[in-house]
């Protein structure tokens, strides 16, 4: 394309606005057809404020179960029957979307002999606090590179109640994909505290129940797959609002909560029972940290979950105790390990951050005593480390700060090393 040539032969005037050449500062010639600067510039503005396409036909490059448990061990320690359970599913979940887009591109969804209809693959995950539900999640959809909320069950209630409607959670989805609801038909939604909402014991409730059991009943549709119509902005559906369509069949929902409590349950069923005054203690024991993995639906039942919802959520994935030597491994090994953290925000002040083994050691007793599990380490450090982080910024005469256990354990001030001290060795 050249610039500004003449061609005697061609009409000298932009062949989309019609301006002639002297009406415009620049005139770019092509073949047999001419743009000024002004269209090339308003082309410019629609390309970048056009809406962004997306696909709605097949996944490319699904990863594997093994490489989505490995990218999940870089961030979560432990729990591997939880990450392999996970891990299939999700793979499971998108060769499901595939499936269905090339029967319906072909036109023959359901309608052969040979057709199976593949049912979706929502995932329950059961567990104390602290053991990784959340960061599961939060990584899986990471690494999928697909758009990922967190819903707290407990803030649910049926519609025109006091808190959130249970369609508010597909509103969040729609905001996290930038309001693309292509992206948001392929999102992953983790739905915390869902044994919050239980009922009280395995009877249905005869009386009104707006947030417990009635919330599991508003649950029911959209785990299954539903063409929900939600207000972009979220809050309260009004007549006069504009609604956008959001096909929940494809969109991946992984549930979580301690279940506290539901040892208990599947003991029981295990016969695990004495003839004697000590029969209830032992009903009620708990076969050690792996009593989780012999849950069935009956037990989810009993605990309070209604059928209708235990059957769809069919994965199950029990996440184990965090013991001292994994909540160790956590302090020091993943990507986002609370020490690496740490030492990167003080070498941006340009100072060196030491951990004391005993000091590691030490916050993990402190966590454990808490009950907690990992969860309680980030406020064990963030306290230690407190005066430091606020005087580091002021101070540029220390070069090297050491935490000891007693920083830990007593709060005493780390160990500061200036620049002339480390200077002279």
């Amino acid at each position: 394309m050249a610039d500004d040539t003449y061609d005697p032969k061609l009409p000298q005037r932009c062949s989309f606005c019609g301006k002639p050449h002297g009406q415009v500062k620049r005139l770019f010639s092509g073949h047999e057809s001419f743009i000024c600067n002004e269209c090339v510039m308003l082309c410019g503005d629609l390309l970048k404020s056009a809406p962004e396409i997306e696909p709605t036909g097949e996944i490319q490059d699904i990863p594997r179960p093994a490489d989505i448990k490995n990218f999940l061990d870089q961030y979560v320690i432990g729990q591997e029957g939880a990450k392999r359970t996970v891990s299939v599913a999700v793979y499971n979940h998108y060769k499901r979307i595939n499936y269905r887009h090339e029967h319906q591109t072909r036109g023959r969804l359901t309608q052969s002999a040979d057709d199976v209809e593949l049912e979706k693959s929502n995932i329950l995950m059961l567990g104390p606090t602290g053991t990784g539900k959340t960061l599961i999640a939060r990584s899986l959809a990471k690494f999928l590179k697909v758009p990922f909320t967190i819903a707290d069950a407990t803030v649910l209630t049926e519609a025109g109640y006091v808190g959130e409607d249970v369609e508010n959670i597909l509103v969040r989805l729609f905001q996290s994909s930038n309001f693309n609801p292509h992206k948001t038909e392929r999102g992953i939604i983790y739905i915390d505290e869902l044994d919050k909402i239980s009922r009280k014991d395995g009877n249905p409730s005869i009386t009104l129940d707006f947030s417990g059991e009635v919330v599991q009943q508003g649950l029911l549709k959209i785990l299954e797959g539903t063409v929900a119509n939600i207000p972009p902005r979220g809050g309260r559906k009004h007549p006069e609002q504009s609604f956008v369509q959001i096909d929940t069949t494809n969109i991946l929902f992984i549930c979580g909560g301690a279940f506290d409590g539901l040892e208990k349950i599947i003991a029981r069923r295990m016969g695990a029972k004495v003839v004697g005054f000590e029969v209830e203690n032992k009903s009620v024991e708990s076969k050690g940290a792996e009593i989780l993995e012999h849950v069935t639906p009956a037990d989810m039942i009993a605990y309070g979950l209604i059928p209708e919802l235990v059957g769809r959520l069919p994965v199950t994935a029990a996440l184990q105790p965090l013991d001292e030597e994994a909540m160790l491994t956590i302090l020091t090994e993943p990507k986002n390990a609370l020490t690496k953290q740490y030492t990167k925000l003080l070498e941006m002040e340009d100072v060196k951050l030491t951990f004391e083994p005993e000091a590691l050691k030490a916050a993990v007793t402190i966590a454990t005593e808490r009950g907690t599990g990992a969860r309680a380490l980030r406020s064990i450090f963030e306290r230690a480390m407190l005066d430091t982080l606020f005087d580091i910024p002021s101070r540029s005469e220390i070069a090297e700060v050491i935490v000891t256990e007693k920083t830990i354990t007593d709060g005493e001030p780390p160990r500061i090393i200036t620049r002339a001290e480390k200077k002279a060795g």
